[in-house]
């Protein structure tokens, strides 16, 4: 089989992304696409391609000769920029999350419908891989039913909201932190196999930017109440100012025991199973690691520990032997949608709301 050709756009996040696919077998990047010519320039050096391969503006990018485009930009423009490369004949492997509306996410699913093509959103949290050990565990029937979850994804990313030199503020800043929810639901419902279905959202005010009020990305800290398809609860916590250092923390709690993850960022965790270790036993520590021991060196080069490496891995056997992306766009839409009625809630003063139903 020939190598499939990929483009990739947004090149400061994506850059990682260009290391994976150039050490992947059958897989060939053939181009790049920044707004920064300097950026542009520079990753296609490190990369050996030539400037004919590399592109500033995106309508002729999404129009080279490739098979597949990586969309790594900022998050306003993923509706358009993968409705044009579906349309255009590419797969899409997409940054998360899908987009900020549920029109929008619509707008994708009926994309993906018509044109047949391959979308996945690239949500790495969920290929951890300690998320993939407990997957295991938890259909090894270890933990029993899952019947409640909790994460946290804490991230400080005030260099990325403004500009303290010219007080200009970024696209994120118009992001309310709930909104970003996909590295918390995203290896929650993997885990439950599940999707929610009632929300309830609440918010803790704008107190780092009082005098702001009009972004609404400015709340320091909003809260999910999620209830599952299957009857179960998960609570998740999000903030993107300074409160602690950077974080993404789960624990998972079955009829036969629990887990959960360390809240420092270290290989840590807890699992607690009764049957396994004595009902008056203390949970056990376990190594927790978001990197696979096992897997080739070249999986660590991405980012993120092994997860970048498994996650393209199996969008690229999706393609190869026509099967759904195990995060296809009904799953994205189950990561995403969420967290944005999660936050219409919040606004609301908590009230309960439904999830739309979008994949029939």
């Amino acid at each position: 089989m020939k190598k499939l050709k990929i483009g990739i756009v947004g090149l400061r996040r994506g850059n990682g992304f260009v290391g994976v696919f150039s050490h992947h077998p059958e897989v060939e990047v053939a181009a790049l696409c920044d707004i920064d010519p300097k950026v542009l320039a520079d990753t296609g050096k490190a990369f050996n391609l030539p400037d004919s391969s590399l592109y500033l503006k995106y309508d002729d990018f999404v129009n080279a000769p490739l098979d597949i485009v990586m969309i790594a930009t900022a998050i306003p423009y993923h509706t358009d920029q993968t409705v044009k490369a579906l349309e255009s004949g590419k797969h899409v492997l997409c940054e998360q999350t899908v987009a900020y509306t549920f029109q929008e996410c619509q707008k994708v699913l009926e994309t993906v419908r018509k044109t047949g093509k391959k979308y996945m959103m690239a949500e790495n949290y969920t290929y951890f891989h300690f998320i993939r050990q407990w997957k295991e565990m938890i259909d090894q029937g270890r933990l029993g039913d899952i019947v409640y979850a909790e994460s946290e994804y804490i991230h400080e990313i005030l260099p990325m909201l403004e500009n303290k030199r010219t007080g200009e503020f970024f696209w994120r800043a118009d992001r309310p932190p709930i909104w970003y929810c996909a590295h918390c639901l995203g290896p929650l419902l993997t885990l439950m196999d599940d999707r929610v279905v009632k929300v309830v959202g609440m918010h803790s005010g704008f107190h780092r930017f009082p005098d702001r009020t009009d972004k609404p990305g400015f709340l320091d800290m909003e809260v999910g109440l999620f209830h599952t398809e299957k009857g179960k609860v998960i609570k998740i916590l999000r903030s993107q100012t300074p409160v602690r250092n950077h974080m993404a923390w789960y624990s998972l709690y079955g009829t036969k025991g629990s887990v959960e993850s360390s809240r420092l960022n270290e290989e840590g965790g807890m699992l607690y199973i009764p049957k396994e270790m004595g009902a008056h036993d203390k949970a056990q520590s376990q190594k927790y690691s978001i990197v696979d021991p096992d897997a080739p060196e070249i999986a660590k080069t991405g980012g993120h520990g092994t997860s970048e490496y498994f996650m393209i891995r199996d969008f690229i056997e999706s393609i190869k032997n026509d099967t759904t992306p195990p995060l296809d766009i009904i799953r994205a839409i189950d990561f995403t949608v969420p967290g944005i009625i999660a936050h219409q809630s919040a606004l609301a003063g908590g009230k309960l709301m439904d999830v739309p139903v979008y994949w029939k």
